[in-house]
C-alpha cells in the first residue's frame, strides 16, 4: 500500500524524536567549524593494529600535539564529547572523579565540540583554562572537532560505523555522549548525556574484566 505524503513526514518525525530522545535542552546541531583536513593532521595508523580498535587513530590534543592512543592499552578508555555552556557541563565533576577514582583501570578522553547548540565555541586555550578553573579537570582534553555529519573527526566517525568498529552506528546525538572502549582499543559501550559518568552503568562497566559477562545492573542503554 502506498503512504501519503502526510504519512511518511509523520513517521519521519517520529523517528528523529526517538533519536533525540536524551536531549534534555533545547538546541539544533550547528555547521561544522573544523576542516576534516585540518583536524586529521598528524594521523596515521600505527603498523600492526587492528583496524576494528581505537588504536588506530592519532587525535590531536588541546596543545596541538597528535597523542598516540596505543600509550592507553591495558586501561578502558571512555571518549566524551565535552561542551562548557550545556545543561551536562556539570559532568565535568563526576567525569573527573571517575578519573582520580578509578584511573588504574579507565582513562577518560574529553573531545570538544560545538556541533550541538553552539555551546563549546571558545578556542583550545578557553576551554582548557575553563575546564581547569572550574571543575580541576586534570584527564586529557583534546582540540575542538565534529562528532558527526560529513566533517565528522576520523575517530568518531569510526565510532559511528558498525561495519568498521563492530559494535554500534551510534553517532553523539548532543554534548557529553559517552563511547567506551575495552583494554584492546575495542569499542564496548555507548551511553548517551543522560548517563552520569559515575552512575553503577558506566562505573560498572569499567571495573569489569574483559572477557566477563555483564550483570543485569550495568546493562547499556543503548547497545545494539
Amino acid at each position: 500500500m502506498r503512504l501519503s505524503t502526510t504519512a511518511l513526514l509523520f513517521s519521519s518525525a517520529l523517528a528523529w524524536a526517538a533519536c533525540s530522545a536524551d536531549r534534555l535542552v533545547p538546541g539544533v546541531a550547528g555547521a561544522d567549524e573544523v576542516s576534516p583536513t585540518t583536524i586529521s593532521a598528524g594521523r596515521t595508523a600505527p603498523d600492526g593494529v587492528n583496524n576494528a580498535s581505537v588504536y588506530q587513530f592519532r587525535p590531536i590534543n588541546i596543545s596541538g600535539q597528535p597523542v598516540d592512543l596505543r600509550q592507553y592499552r591495558g586501561r578502558k578508555i571512555l571518549i566524551v564529547n565535552t561542551a562548557s555552556r550545556c545543561a551536562y557541563t556539570p559532568q565535568y565533576t563526576d567525569l573527573q572523579r571517575l578519573h582520580q577514582i578509578y584511573g588504574s583501570r579507565v582513562v577518560v578522553l574529553g573531545f570538544p565540540c560545538n556541533q550541538f547548540g553552539g555551546q563549546e565555541p571558545g578556542a583550545d586555550s578557553t576551554i582548557v583554562t575553563f575546564c581547569t578553573n572550574n571543575y580541576g579537570v586534570t584527564f586529557p582534553l583534546f582540540s575542538r572537532l565534529n562528532v558527526r555529519g560529513t566533517a565528522a573527526d576520523p575517530l568518531f566517525a569510526f565510532l559511528a560505523d558498525r561495519s568498521r568498529n563492530g559494535y554500534t552506528s551510534q553517532a553523539p546525538t548532543w554534548n557529553f555522549c559517552k563511547y567506551l572502549i575495552d583494554e584492546e582499543g575495542y569499542v564496548t559501550g555507548y551511553y548517551p548525556s543522560t548517563v552520569n559518568p559515575m552512575s553503577p552503568t558506566i562505573v560498572n562497566a569499567v571495573l569489569r574484566r574483559r572477557g566477563q559477562p555483564s550483570s543485569s545492573s550495568d546493562i547499556d542503554p543503548l547497545a545494539p
